[in-house]
Formats: structure tokens, sequence, C-alpha cells
């Protein structure tokens, strides 16, 4: 089908997926049977973003301490640490990927509580894991993960909320497919967008908070896709040390949705327009930032910050393809890239 068709399709796949809440409800009442005072998550590529946002989520609203594990610990240097009362989340789309399995299975050994997330609970992950939750995505052929990474945030999402037994975030849940919708029909303007950008080789991706994990997953994406040296930083980050690469007409693309940080990214951002002239790419419902930006992307307003990560990614996808295609490159073939990434 093609990496342009599978971000079409994210509207049907996550009014899908959002059907799956008894299944979500389940596993969370089989984890609540045990205690485990902080989650320890395993992912690479993409699925480590969406990690990224279940580390804000699960420490937001779950109140629980997340750490991002090392895998190498396990396969390289053989010194796995002790996991017995932790929460191990292996995240993986393929559920194939060595070292996160490696990580679940070890975590399984010591008798700490697992779970997998994945397109395939029939995989060598879900076979690792205690619990498995199922992203519903249907086959992914593209190299580049699209469906699938909206998908894992949503997994994620209704998992906390499952959690803490929140109905009303489930509710608020419901509207992501409509609001992924609304985000696709950009696509045009978009396309237009890219084309001031097609000679560009290096940029900065800037996110804080929930989408933190976006830059990221924005910046992966340029990398692999349109072949950018493009690197994510947290807007506090930023200001030690990396704001020296900025100057006039250095490209900045950022995520901006109105929420608890968007005020202290508004104003790094404001800086470095009025003081270093910089090219500015935002995707905001942010009237200030908007109006910054030589290249502003609209969001819906009101879209609680929570869940504006899975709103947000999906117009970067269309600007990261669009802008491929405009380098002469194809999005179907990244240079030197696989579905499944093997552990070396």
């Amino acid at each position: 089908m093609g990496l342009y068709h599978e971000i079409l399709e994210q509207p049907h796949v996550l009014s899908g997926l959002l059907k799956s809440r008894p299944a979500v409800e389940e596993v969370c009442a089989a984890l609540a049977r045990r205690t485990y005072p902080y989650v320890m998550l395993v992912a690479r590529g993409s699925s480590d973003h969406a990690g990224l946002y279940a580390k804000y989520l699960l420490g937001a609203a779950n109140h629980l301490p997340v750490a991002l594990a090392a895998p190498s610990l396990f396969t390289q240097y053989q010194t796995p640490p002790n996991l017995k009362d932790a929460l191990v989340i292996g995240i993986s789309q393929s559920g194939a990927t060595e070292d996160v399995v490696t990580v679940v299975r070890a975590a399984r050994e010591q008798g700490a509580a697992t779970l997998a997330i994945t397109n395939h609970p029939q995989s060598a992950l879900g076979a690792a894991a205690e619990h498995t939750l199922d992203l519903r995505a249907g086959e992914e052929t593209a190299i580049a993960a699209s469906k699938t990474y909206t998908a894992t945030l949503l997994t994620v999402a209704m998992l906390s909320a499952g959690m803490a037994r929140d109905g009303e975030r489930f509710a608020a849940l419901q509207k992501v497919p409509e609001l992924v919708s609304r985000m696709l029909e950009e696509d045009l303007r978009i396309q237009r967008m890219v084309e001031r950008y097609r000679y560009i080789t290096q940029c900065i991706v800037l996110g804080r908070g929930f989408n933190y994990a976006t830059a990221y997953e924005w910046s992966l994406k340029l990398k692999e896709l349109a072949g950018i040296g493009a690197e994510p930083f947290s807007s506090v980050d930023f200001r030690h040390g990396p704001i020296a690469l900025v100057e006039n007409g250095f490209p900045v693309l950022a995520v901006v949705p109105t929420g608890q940080v968007s005020e202290g990214l508004l104003a790094l951002l404001r800086s470095l327009v009025e003081e270093r002239q910089a090219e500015l790419v935002t995707i905001s419902d942010t009237q200030g930032a908007l109006e910054l930006a030589r290249s502003p992307i609209p969001l819906p307003s009101g879209i609680p910050e929570w869940i504006s990560p899975m709103v947000s990614i999906v117009p970067a996808q269309l600007f990261v393809f669009a802008l491929t295609r405009a380098r002469g490159l194809d999005p179907e073939q990244p240079r030197g890239l696989t579905k499944v990434t093997l552990a070396r």
C-alpha cells in the first residue's frame, strides 16, 4: 500500500483500536493484582519515542516513575539490572526486535510484571511477555512507521486511562480519529509549503513535555526519509549550548500545542526569530506561535495536551513525506533501512 496510504489510513486504524477498550481494561485488571513501584520501558526507533510519551503520561496521570531501559546491559554486557519489582513494558510494532524481546524475557524470568505492546501479538515479543496489547493496525508495509506509531500512542493512552480507571479520559480519546482526520485535510497546503525547504541539509526540531516525543519522531522521519540532519531538543536543553547553531535563515521546526509548557517554548521561538532570524515552521494552535512562523501549520484548538501528540505528529508525517518527494527521494526506499532492525 505504501507510506502515503498508511498515513491516510490512521483515522480508520485509531477508530478500530478504540474498540479494544475491554481488552485493555482486562490487562489493567490483571496488572492491578501486582504491586510495582516503577515502570521500565524498552523499545527502539519510533517505538522508543512512543515510550518517551509513555514516560510523561504514566508519570503525570498515574504517578508512576518511568525509566527507559538500556538493552545492551542484557544483550552485550550480560549484566542485567534487578527488575523483579518493576512493570516492564516492551514496545515493538513487529514484535521481532531482538533486544526488546531479550529484556522482556529476562524481566519475566526475574519475576517482573511484563507487558508487550505490538502489532503482532503472536510474535516473539508477544510470547515473551505475560500480557499483550495488540495495536490492531493491520499490515504496515512501509519501512517508516506511521499508523503503528499513532496506534502505539493511543494504546499507551488507553493503558494509562485503564490503570487509573478513568472513564473521562477514555471518553476524551474517542475524539482522536476525527482530530487526525482534520489534520489530514492540511495535506495539499503542506505539499506546497515544503518546496521552500527542499534544499536544507540540517535543522532543529523542538518540543517539550508530552510533545518531546513528537520532536523526536519528526526528527527521525526527516533523517530516515528526507536525508536531513535533524536534531531534536527539549526547548530547555536547547538553551544549554545548541542554540548557538541558529543564525539567519537556519530552519527550526517546533511543536507548540497549548498546555503547561507552551508559554516557555513560545518565548524561546520569539527570541530565535527576533534575535537570530531563524526560519520557523510551527505546528500549533497558539496564535503567537503561528504568527512567528514563516510556515505555520494550525492544530485544532482545545486539544488536551496529553492527547496532542497523537494529532500533532500527523502533519509532521505529511511534511516529511512531501519533502522527501520534493528532494527527489523515494519514501518507500529509505537508504540503508529495513522494516525490522536486528541488534548487533
